[in-house]
Formats: C-alpha cells, sequence, structure tokens
C-alpha cells in the first residue's frame, strides 16, 4: 500500500541524489585537474619540458601505465610525428616515428580524431614494470590540434578500460594542449626570426662602415 509506495519514492530519491553527488563530484574532479595541469602549463618556454610535464602528470590522472608524446617534426620524407616525450616506455624507442597515417598515431592525425583500442590483441604492446610486463586492456591515441591543425598526437595505454570521465578529461585536456604547444611554437618563431633581423642589422652596419670608408679614400 502506501508504505510501499512512500519507501519505493524515498529509495528512488536516495538513488538521485547519490547519483547527482557522484556526477558533481566527477565535475570538481575534472575542473581542478584540469585547472592544474592547465596552470602547470602556463609560461613554459621549452616544448620538450612542456611534453614531458604533460605526460608525467596526465599519465597517472586517467590511471594509464604508459604513454607518449609525439610531435610533427621535418624529415628527409616529409613531415613524421616523432617521440619527444614518454611515461614508462620500452627501452629503445627514441627514435620512434611514424607518417601520417601510419600506426595508430599517424591514423589519429590524418582523421583529427582519438582513437581507441580497447582488448590489444597478445604481442601488440607491453607495459613493463621492474618485476614484469603484460599487455594493457585499453589504448586511447588523441590528436593535438590547433585551429584544425595538427600539432601532434598523445597516446595512453591501461591496464584497466578508460572510464568516460577519464575519456571526457583528454578530449578537455588535449584543446588546452594544443593553444600552449601553438603558443610556445608562435614564441620561438618570433624570436628566431627577432635574432635573424638583428643579425642583418649588424651585417648591414659593417657593410655601410666600410662603404663610408671606401669612399672616403677614393
Amino acid at each position: 500500500g502506501e508504505v510501499a509506495e512512500l519507501k519505493d519514492n524515498i529509495n528512488q530519491m536516495i538513488a538521485n541524489l547519490k547519483e547527482t553527488t557522484e556526477k558533481n563530484a566527477q565535475q570538481d574532479w575534472l575542473k581542478s585537474n584540469l585547472a592544474r595541469i592547465s596552470g602547470q602549463m602556463q609560461g613554459q618556454r621549452d616544448l620538450r619540458k612542456v611534453c614531458q610535464m604533460i605526460m608525467s602528470e596526465l599519465t597517472p590522472v586517467v590511471e594509464a601505465h604508459q604513454g607518449g608524446f609525439f610531435m610533427f617534426a621535418s624529415a628527409e620524407d616529409g613531415e613524421r610525428l616523432q617521440l619527444i616525450s614518454s611515461y614508462a616506455a620500452a627501452a629503445g624507442r627514441a627514435d620512434l616515428s611514424f607518417a601520417p597515417g601510419e600506426g595508430l598515431v599517424g591514423q589519429a592525425a590524418v582523421e583529427k580524431r582519438t582513437i581507441r583500442a580497447p582488448k590489444v590483441p597478445a604481442g601488440y604492446l607491453e607495459i613493463s614494470s621492474g618485476l614484469g610486463s603484460a599487455p594493457p586492456a585499453d589504448v586511447l591515441v588523441a590528436p593535438v590540434l590547433f585551429e584544425e591543425q595538427v600539432l601532434g598526437v598523445i597516446e595512453l595505454a591501461s591496464f584497466s578500460a578508460f572510464s568516460d570521465l577519464h575519456r571526457s578529461f583528454l578530449e578537455q585536456l588535449v584543446e588546452t594542449i594544443g593553444v600552449v604547444l601553438n603558443t610556445i611554437i608562435a614564441n620561438a618563431r618570433t624570436e628566431e626570426l627577432l635574432t635573424q633581423s638583428q643579425r642583418l642589422a649588424q651585417e648591414l652596419q659593417v657593410q655601410s662602415v666600410e662603404l663610408q670608408r671606401t669612399n672616403a679614400e677614393l
């Protein structure tokens, strides 16, 4: 009767409240971690350092156990995605690079979207610790974009499946990473141009002094 109905209603209210509390807690987690890592990226000028910091912070936050950050670099055969920093990556992987469309890293760059590879086949990839190694259960490969231009790709591997929250966090953080990397690249370019123009100005000055001397001698 009414008592049973009231009990059901109260249980439903408790369940709803629990769900809302959980969602709020997840949003707080998302916002605070985004703010923390974004804050650490501000004012950074060294590309390699900032990528290493991102991997050190991002990998454990999404409960991944291995990660790699690939950035576009010029090679003899065109642009390639070169491993610039990593987290717990296997030895001898330092010169790892992919052409656009090559492997999941290259494919994510071409498609400009995150690729997920759950249930990784045996022998595809091993996550190693000091005492052993095992294949991951889930792999995420996310492109880092700035205004539709791919700057790099982040690959993360985990022993357990990535939660919706972790995937959402990665998607949001990658946007901020794109803005930060673009700023660092643009600043480096500006500094390079400035150095070049200063060098040219000095050369012109030397030439003009020599011209004046030659004219004086004439």
